[in-house]
C-alpha cells in the first residue's frame, strides 16, 4: 500500500510538518493524557508524572530509533547520514516500549514510587499510539507488505493490519481494566498480545528474512524477519511477569495515597475498589 501520497500535512519549501510527526505528536499526547490519569489515581503528583511522560518520550524516541537502525543496518551503513533523520519516520514500536519502560524503570525506582501501577498507564496510549502512526506510515510509504497474485499483485495492506491490531489492543486494555486486576497484568498482558500480533503481522510485511528465507508470492507472506526470531523470547519473558503479578495481587488506587493508606477509592475503570499495601 504504498500510495504515493504527499507526505506532508504542511510544507513551507525547506520546511514542513509531516503527517508522520503529526501522529506521532498526537499518539504521546493521548499517551500523556491516560498515563496523568493512572498516576492521579495512584497518589502521584503531576509534576512527577509530567517527568515520567517526558522520560518515556525520550527514552521510547531512542529505543525505537535504535532497534529500527539495527533492524535495517544493511541500509543505514550505505547512507550513515540519515541516521538521526528520525523526522522521515524509521522508528520500531517495539524499541520505543523497551527504551521508554528503561527510562520510567529507573526513574520510578530512584523515587520509589509504584512502577508497575504507572506501567500500566502506560498502555492505552502504546495501543492507540500503534493506530495512528501506522496512518503516518501510510503517508510516508513505509511498512510495506508482500506483493500477493490474489490481490492482483498489489502489496498487502501491512499498516492496515496494524491499525487493526492497535485497535483491538485498546479495546483488551479496557476490558481487563473493568477487571480490577493487579498492577502490572495489564502491561504484561499488553506486550504479551502485542508479541502475539506483531508476529502474524511480520508474515506480510517486506521487511529482510533472516536465517530461514520463504516468500509466497501468491498469498503474500514471507518469514522469517528478526522481530521473528525475537518473538518467542518476548513471549516467555511477558507470560512470566503476567503470572507474576497476578499473583502479587497488589493494586494501587488514588485515594489511598491522600488518606494515608485508609479506606477505598475507584479505579480509572470507575468501578473496582482495592486497598494498596
Amino acid at each position: 500500500m504504498d500510495l504515493h501520497l504527499n507526505p506532508y500535512l504542511v510544507d513551507f519549501g525547506p520546511f514542513g510538518i509531516r503527517w508522520y510527526g503529526f501522529f506521532m505528536a498526537l499518539s504521546m499526547a493521548i499517551g500523556i493524557y491516560f498515563f496523568v490519569r493512572r498516576g492521579r489515581y495512584v497518589g502521584v503528583d503531576e509534576d512527577t508524572l509530567y517527568n515520567f511522560a517526558l522520560l518515556a518520550i525520550v527514552g521510547g524516541i531512542v529505543g525505537a530509533r535504535l532497534v529500527y537502525l539495527l533492524t535495517n543496518w544493511h541500509y543505514f551503513v550505505l547512507y550513515p547520514g540519515q541516521i538521526l533523520q528520525i523526522y522521515n519516520g524509521g522508528l520500531a514500536i517495539d524499541g520505543a516500549f523497551v527504551g521508554g519502560l528503561a527510562a520510567v524503570l529507573t526513574y520510578a525506582w530512584r523515587r520509589r514510587l509504584p512502577f508497575w501501577a504507572l506501567a500500566d498507564g502506560l498502555v492505552p496510549g502504546a495501543a492507540l499510539g500503534i493506530f495512528l502512526v501506522r496512518i503516518g506510515n501510510i503517508f510516508n510509504g513505509e511498512i510495506l507488505g508482500h506483493h500477493a497474485a490474489i490481490l492482483g499483485g498489489l502489496r498487502q495492506p501491512a499498516q492496515v493490519y496494524e491499525m487493526v491490531f492497535g485497535l483491538i489492543l485498546w479495546v483488551m486494555y479496557w476490558r481487563r481494566e473493568r477487571l480490577g486486576l493487579p498492577d502490572g497484568v495489564a502491561f504484561w498482558t499488553f506486550m504479551f498480545w502485542y508479541g502475539v500480533l506483531r508476529f502474524v503481522s511480520e508474515f506480510f510485511r517486506d521487511n529482510p528474512q533472516y536465517l530461514v528465507h520463504y516468500t509466497n508470492h501468491t498469498l503474500g507472506i514471507g518469514m522469517v524477519t528478526l522481530m521473528q526470531w525475537f518473538t518467542p523470547l518476548v513471549l516467555v519473558v511477558s507470560w512470566a511477569g503476567w503470572r507474576w503479578r497476578a499473583r502479587v495481587g497488589l493494586r494501587s488506587v488514588g485515594l489511598l495515597a491522600q488518606t494515608g493508606g485508609q479506606g477505598e477509592a475507584q479505579s480509572p475503570a470507575g468501578d473496582v475498589t482495592a486497598q494498596r499495601s
